[in-house]
């Protein structure tokens, strides 16, 4: 792999791009367009259909998804059309138009029994209704030509919340840390054969996540969430790990 080999293609479409990881990704990234929801909702194909059409573009980053934990249980068909049809959808657009497809999931969608899962490990069974609708999605993203599917897992820039669990671990990091991964990724993808990549952090509690950037915040246990939590999702990322020095450049601000 050279790195002077030119990076991706000049036109990526992504979907959620106002969300956490888009509004980074469009920072990151400047080829890559995120159309507003009113012109691009995934749960329309028409929208996809016309977007495309407009955008031509040589890949899509499938980012939009519904990820309200415990929001899933009151919402399930609302978290169902948005994780699932809407992963349908890009999906079958993806095959008619010949695009490759960069699909982002999620750790929840491993038991969290033991933790440090290889890209390799079967996933389930899941813990609560949103892990259920990442699953079936990422399993259906895998229908595109070429898919690779990233799991990952992330938070606002600042953590969010008084009391953070120290019973949950986790290899989750804050956004403006993971999106520069996910954008060397991305930026990169003609060269990456794997079809999965688990792109993290270290193996962490959720305190000690939360502590970082939130001194003050409290101690806390999973058995007081509102809906149930896997122990330990943590990833193994050696394969991400390896195959990114091997990307990474100094000038492309990777760190």
């Amino acid at each position: 792999m050279s790195r002077s080999d030119p990076p991706i293609a000049d036109r990526v479409l992504l979907t959620g791009g106002s969300g956490r990881l888009g509004r980074e990704l469009l920072r990151l990234l400047p080829s890559i367009v995120a159309p507003p929801h009113a012109a691009l909702d995934i749960t329309r194909p028409e929208t996809i259909e016309g977007q495309i059409e407009r955008i031509r573009p040589d890949l899509i980053v499938h980012a939009a998804a519904y990820t309200d934990v415990v929001g899933a249980v009151r919402e399930k068909a609302v978290c169902w059309q948005a994780n699932v049809v809407g992963t349908r959808n890009i999906v079958q657009a993806s095959l008619r138009h010949g695009l490759r497809l960069v699909h982002i999931s999620t750790d929840y969608i491993f038991a969290g029994t033991r933790g440090m899962y290889l890209e390799d490990d079967v996933p389930g069974p899941v813990r609560n209704y949103y892990a259920l609708s990442k699953l079936v999605a990422e399993e259906t993203a895998r229908l595109a030509a070429g898919a690779l599917v990233i799991r990952t897992s992330f938070r606002d820039r600042e953590f969010p919340y008084p009391v953070a669990y120290t019973d949950v671990f986790t290899s989750q990091d804050y956004v403006d840390v993971i999106a520069p991964e996910i954008a060397l990724a991305v930026r990169w993808v003609h060269r990456i054969t794997d079809s999965t990549l688990h792109i993290a952090t270290e193996r962490k509690s959720v305190f000690d996540l939360a502590r970082r950037r939130r001194p003050d915040v409290s101690p806390g246990s999973r058995r007081d969430a509102a809906v149930e939590l896997p122990e330990d999702i943590s990833l193994d990322t050696r394969r991400w790990r390896e195959l990114r020095a091997e990307l990474a450049t100094p000038e492309q601000g990777v760190h």
